[in-house]
């Protein structure tokens, strides 16, 4: 009688060793909660990125005439064998500013790409006559951190995302993520802006930075939980090798 009584006792000490960490509650987990069934929330979707310092650019410069607009166009190397030469890209500088063939030095920084093609048009109009113009940021890639699945930088094939869609590409939050305090970090030439999203509201949709821009950060801090779990992964590791040297010393003294 004894020793199971010295058994059970220690198994429990085992169990409530691996039971610290406390369970999550419904309201800590779930997305949305104030949304009611059927509503809607009108977005007039009016979001763009505007352009940064040392943002990665491409422009292509194309009329009716190839030749007309070459000129126009940055390429590495000359056109041999029938092969067209690479076209590289632009950097914006730490003044704001993309060095154009022909135009010089234009500032795009803080512009968007439809504001920058409308600037492009007007200094090429001396030069050529109805010009397409395309324009496409290259280094768009946003982090995501902390109680996440996969956290890491990822990048943006299109032109907008979403704080949600970035968790998405993170493999969602942990269990261990507090959905109430998600931080984006927004970078804008070297001034960082730290706001916060909670995304167990249905307002979260209309947040400054639910789209986010090239180089957000977007990081998931851990409940009491997880820091709390943390701290005594190595403790609790100890303590239930300790209980099982006890059971067993135990048994053997009881069995003897």
């Amino acid at each position: 009688m004894i020793r199971k009584s010295v058994v059970k006792l220690c198994s429990l000490f085992i169990i409530s060793s691996l039971l610290l960490v406390s369970c999550a509650s419904k309201k800590d987990v779930v997305y949305f909660q104030n949304a009611g069934d059927y509503e809607t929330i009108v977005s007039d979707n009016s979001h763009t990125n505007k352009f940064k310092i040392d943002d990665v650019i491409s422009i292509n410069v194309s009329t009716l005439d190839p030749q007309a607009s070459m000129p126009f166009n940055l390429f590495k190397g000359a056109e041999e064998g029938g092969f067209r030469p690479e076209q590289l890209d632009y950097i914006i500088d730490k003044n704001g500013d993309i060095d154009f063939p022909v135009l010089g030095a234009i500032k795009i920084v803080g512009l968007s790409p439809e504001e920058t093609k409308q600037l492009l048009t007007e200094k090429l109009s001396n030069y050529l006559k109805d010009p397409i113009i395309n324009i496409r940021l290259k280094n768009f890639t946003i982090s995501v951190l902390g109680e996440v699945a996969r956290p890491g930088t990822y990048p943006v094939n299109g032109e907008q995302i979403t704080v949600l869609e970035a968790i998405g590409l993170a493999g969602d939050l942990t269990i261990k993520g507090i959905r109430q305090n998600v931080m984006v970090i927004r970078d804008f030439n070297g001034t960082k802006v730290y706001t916060r999203i909670d995304l167990t509201q249905k307002e979260s949709l209309n947040s400054p930075v639910y789209y986010l821009t090239q180089n957000d950060i977007v990081y998931v801090e851990p409940n009491k939980s997880a820091i709390t779990s943390s701290a005594l992964d190595n403790r609790a590791s100890i303590w239930v090798s300790i209980a099982s040297v006890l059971i067993t010393s135990t048994v053997l003294v009881l069995t003897r």
